[in-house]
């Protein structure tokens, strides 16, 4: 048994021991974050305080590994994300995600000035906690380790001696895993704070936005009118577009003697026809007006000759290709009448570009609906296969654009965006635009939930083997139990400020400050609780408007403090 013990003993650092040790942090982490504490669970997060217990216990890996492990893991967890955000980053910043955004923005920098106070406080530069613990309990405050890991690249970046900066480094780590189980307590007290401040009646909130789900103005809407009005006889449907300025897509068109009809640009609508339209619901009112009397009809596509279905764009030479360009009416004598990415149905405008993965609701005849299927792909077997030509590209280029020097007036050191930031930044970019450039950038949820919770494991491990040293003597020491006060301060206070304005000026509804107070802490955990309590997707909504933006702004926050207070 002497292979097994020396292969398991502690300060191995040979390969197999290395595998060993991170397998082990990696599934034990997994496992014990599952455990919930009063209804909360730290999730994967618990791989970072395993870590420090093996590293407590001289379990230990080869600095270089180590190093790689800890930063390639990162990348991956960061690109993951931005992938995931950027078709939305841009469009959070419309219409009501203006204000919730501007409201996590608010809270970022509160958690700013109160870190900052708190470390004015306590002396300065001649306390017992240096400004860059304070940003690693300010990331642990907040719930985000991406921040943790910009502000670890940048100190490495600012300091010329890099014992004293790895050195430096494991203290953020420390600061970080103090703060971090209150940050989440802290999360869901301020929720409950809120709640109680405002005496808000759950149930009435819900009921608010069933209401508003019911009202909802923006989803597809789908129409039958039969046309009574005298002046539309004989107008062309391209007629009718350039006399209502609306989106709108007829389906089919049934005659008087009932002949169904596939309708392309010139077809020509008749007194007594009716018509399958997919609208906007605000704007049912108009076609009630122009075309007639709405009315109740069941169209039985599947026993006649014009069937509806689905078609999945599974080609990547038509991914980033305009709907309009496709010429499906004069080439198929198709209609698409809805989009559906990712879960949400999007009107089939002729200006609506196409991303690998969009499923399109196609009206026809079975045989031209299944040429188009074999041209756009319609394989969902091919949306299994990774996109690895993208990741690689996202990451080349991410590497790139986070080594490039900016230089910005009073400070000594040029601003680096990192093996953090960059990546962040051009995933985002790819994500928005880049079925524009042909780039595949469609991932499967599961696909990416597995490089993300693979990344930021390695992340976590790494982080916490080599904190693990010193840990103990660290942060179970009266300095320790200081980082856990000012860990919950930081975390408490910018969001009971965010959720009183939010509140009581803006009176958004409460579920959805629950989504917003945890997209602007980046906290899965936090959100479970919220989407617990609501039982509907408010939360989920507001966390997502605020997620893309808050992330970014964490990581960048986290580096300009370093360069501005340690360079």
């Amino acid at each position: 048994m002497d292979w097994l013990i020396e292969l398991l003993k502690p300060g191995n650092i040979s390969l197999p021991s290395t595998v060993l040790l991170y397998s082990f942090v990696i599934f034990a982490g997994i496992y014990l974050g599952k455990i919930k504490f009063f209804g909360v669970s730290l999730g994967v997060t618990f791989v970072l305080f395993v870590g420090i217990l093996m590293g407590h216990f001289k379990y230990t890996v080869q600095p270089d590994t180590l190093h790689f492990l800890r930063e390639f893991g990162l990348i991956l967890f960061i690109f993951s994300i931005g992938i995931q955000v950027g078709p939305s980053f841009f469009s959070s910043f419309k219409e009501g995600g203006i204000r919730l955004n501007l409201l996590a923005l608010l809270g970022i920098g509160l958690n700013v000035a109160v870190m900052l106070a708190i470390f004015l406080i306590q002396g300065g530069y001649d306390g017992t906690t240096g400004i860059q613990e304070m940003v690693g309990v300010m990331s642990g405050a907040v719930t985000n380790t991406p921040g943790l890991g910009a502000a670890q690249q940048t100190v490495l970046q600012v300091t010329q001696d890099q014992t004293a900066a790895y050195d430096v480094s494991q203290q953020m780590s420390m600061g970080y895993a103090a703060a971090y189980p209150l940050g989440v307590v802290g999360i869901i007290v301020t929720m409950l704070l809120v709640k109680s401040i405002f005496k808000v009646n759950v149930a009435e909130e819900i009921k608010s936005v069933e209401d508003d789900a019911n009202n909802s103005q923006l989803k597809p809407h789908i129409v039958t009118f039969h046309i009574t009005n005298d002046l539309i006889h004989g107008l062309t449907i391209k007629k009718l577009h350039d006399l209502i300025s609306c989106n709108f897509v007829i389906s089919r068109v049934e005659r008087k003697d009932g002949t169904l009809v596939i309708p392309k640009d010139d077809t020509e609508l008749l007194c007594d026809d009716i018509v399958l339209i997919v609208i906007s619901e605000q704007d049912e009112e108009t076609f009630r007006r122009f075309l007639g009397e709405i009315i109740e009809r069941e169209w039985e596509m599947e026993q006649g000759p014009v069937v509806s279905r689905r078609i999945v764009v599974t080609k990547s030479e038509y991914n980033g290709k305009k709907l309009g360009e496709m010429r499906l009416r004069m080439g198929y004598k198709l209609n698409v009448t809805r989009v559906n990415r990712a879960g949400m149905d999007l009107l089939a405008t002729s200006n609506l570009r196409l991303q690998m993965g969009d499923r399109l609701t196609v009206v026809g005849r079975l045989d031209d609906i299944n040429r188009l299927a074999n041209r756009l792909g319609n394989s969902l077997k091919r949306l299994n296969e990774p996109n690895l030509i993208t990741m690689f590209i996202g990451i080349f280029l991410g590497i790139i654009v986070g080594s490039l020097p900016l230089k910005f007036p009073g400070m000594s050191v040029p601003m680096k965006l990192g093996l953090a930031g960059g990546p962040l930044v051009v995933a985002i970019l790819i994500g928005a635009y880049g079925p524009k450039f042909h780039l595949v950038t469609y991932t499967s949820s599961a696909a990416n939930l597995m490089l993300r919770e693979i990344g930021i494991c390695l992340f976590l491990a790494s982080v916490g083997i080599a904190a693990g040293a010193n840990f103990v003597e660290t942060v179970f020491t009266p300095k320790g139990a200081t980082w856990v006060l000012y860990g919950f301060l930081i975390t408490v206070i910018p969001l009971i400020v965010v959720g009183i304005v939010a509140r009581g000026k803006y009176k958004i509804n409460y579920l959805s400050i629950m989504g917003l107070i945890s997209g602007s802490y980046t906290d899965p955990p936090a959100l479970a609780y919220a989407n617990k309590i609501a039982n509907n997707d408010a939360p989920a909504v507001a966390y997502s408007t605020v997620y893309p933006l808050t992330m970014f702004m964490r990581v960048i926050v986290a580096q300009i403090l370093i360069l501005c207070f340690c360079a």
